[in-house]
């Protein structure tokens, strides 16, 4: 039963929503549900686009890691070789070809090196930047 001195009570003031406003609030709801289903839809998307991301980045520092650990591995033991070679010498000109030959070895090995460093650098952001584009092309389709 209704409280009489309620003000709000509905045997004291009977209140009714006029058709539109129902429609209005309703139609207002349907589109807050629809943007929430669009917004986690891409927030989905985007999660699953950041893992990949990260997946390919971490395997991609790993391989980075372990190319720079092995050529740290050969340009020790080649550094090393060259010290012992260089304690046999017998003359002041052969310690002097040995050490030409050496640093023109060192600075070919370097230049491949690196250069093989940079060429590993790019096929991780390469890989790195597909689940990105793939993601983006989901979302945005391109204007016919």
């Amino acid at each position: 039963m209704a409280n009489p001195s309620d003000p709000l009570s509905a045997s004291i003031v009977p209140f009714e929503v006029p058709e539109q406003m129902r429609a209005f609030a309703e139609k207002g709801v349907s589109q807050a549900r629809d943007n929430y289903a669009r917004f986690k839809d891409a927030a989905e998307t985007h999660n699953s686009t950041l893992e990949a991301v990260f997946t390919t980045v971490s395997k991609g520092t790993s391989a980075y890691s372990a190319k720079m650990i092995e050529f740290f591995k050969a340009n020790t033991t080649a550094s090393l070789d060259f010290a012992q070679e260089l304690f046999g010498v017998k003359s002041p000109s052969e310690a002097l070809e040995l050490w030409t030959s050496h640093t023109r070895k060192q600075f070919e090995t370097y230049t491949a090196q690196a250069k093989e460093l940079a060429e590993l650098g790019q096929k991780v952001a390469a890989e790195a930047a597909e689940p990105i584009k793939a993601g983006a092309s989901k979302l945005y389709k391109p204007a016919a």
